[in-house]
């Protein structure tokens, strides 16, 4: 694996279209970042800009995965805009490109964004996931808790909503 990160790195043009492109084939591939396949870009694009419009506003972080010069890996570390909960961060459109699965990416991923996290002198980090697609087991063994669930809380299709599972890693 030759798998390296960059946390906030520039949002240049080529990086968001390579952000955007990562996006639409993690749905199309039945990934659960925000979207239900089939998306285009253009789809992707409008709430790709709302959380890069965080980014650049220095209260969301960019964390990237790169591996031989290609975006492969990414998420959000978005703030909760609350004075109550600075503590804490909820991590957001946690993805790995289909082709680069299984190579152990989404655990190192998500244990560099822990070390991040730590780095940042937080308490937390929370992630929300959608059921159905077994990734409550995936952030257990990465020692997340489940701490809330919504049953039927996200409308894939009509007759299929799915429960969205709150997991909580604390970082103390």
């Amino acid at each position: 694996m030759t798998l390296s990160f960059v946390l906030d790195p520039p949002l240049t043009d080529t990086l968001r279209t390579q952000i955007v492109e990562l996006w639409a084939e993690v749905t199309n591939a039945g990934g659960a970042v925000g979207f239900v396949a089939p998306v285009t870009a253009g789809d992707v694009r409008p709430v790709a800009e709302a959380a890069f419009a965080g980014v650049e506003a220095g209260v969301d972080r960019l964390l990237v995965g790169v591996d031989g010069g290609r975006l492969v890996a990414l998420l959000f570390v978005v703030d909760n805009r609350f004075e109550l909960k600075a503590h804490w961060r909820v991590l957001k459109r946690v993805m790995v490109a289909p082709g680069s699965q299984g190579r152990g990416y989404g655990v190192a991923l998500m244990r560099e964004a822990a070390a991040v996290g730590r780095k940042m002198g937080l308490t937390g980090l929370q992630v929300t996931l959608r059921d159905g697609h077994g990734l409550d087991a995936f952030y257990r063994g990465l020692g997340y808790a489940e701490v809330g669930r919504m049953p039927g809380a996200l409308r894939v299709a009509p007759g299929d909503d799915r429960d969205e599972v709150l997991m909580w890693l604390d970082l103390r």
